[in-house]
């Protein structure tokens, strides 16, 4: 192990730093929010709720491959599934995540 060249800092830094567990689970976060499917799906919910027929349409893709991706979000908590009627509507799980969608597009523009 190296020896750090400012002890006060690192010791600093480390009393600061969240768990590593913590930090894996905002790894898989990001990894889930990596994809650009999701993404776009994400951003259509940011705007809406809607069903997985809509979402099919609106992003020319199958029901079962929206219905795949969705799986994927509701696993990670960031969309939920609310049934009304025959159908299933779909929206972002909070406002959290329109927040983090956000504050992506700003960076990504800056």
């Amino acid at each position: 192990m190296e020896k750090a060249m400012n002890s006060n800092v690192v010791e600093t830094v480390r009393a600061k730093m969240p768990e590593t567990k913590r930090l894996y689970e905002l790894s898989d976060f990001f990894k889930v929010m990596g994809d650009g499917t999701r993404i776009q799906l994400l951003w259509a919910l940011e705007e809406s709720e809607m069903c997985v027929g809509d979402l099919a349409s609106l992003l020319n893709m199958t029901k079962s491959a929206v219905s795949h991706q969705l799986k994927v979000l509701r696993s990670a908590k960031l969309v939920r599934a609310q049934k009304k009627g025959k159908n299933v509507f779909y929206a972002l799980d909070d406002e959290h995540v329109k927040i983090v969608l956000e504050k992506a597009l700003e960076h990504v523009d800056e």
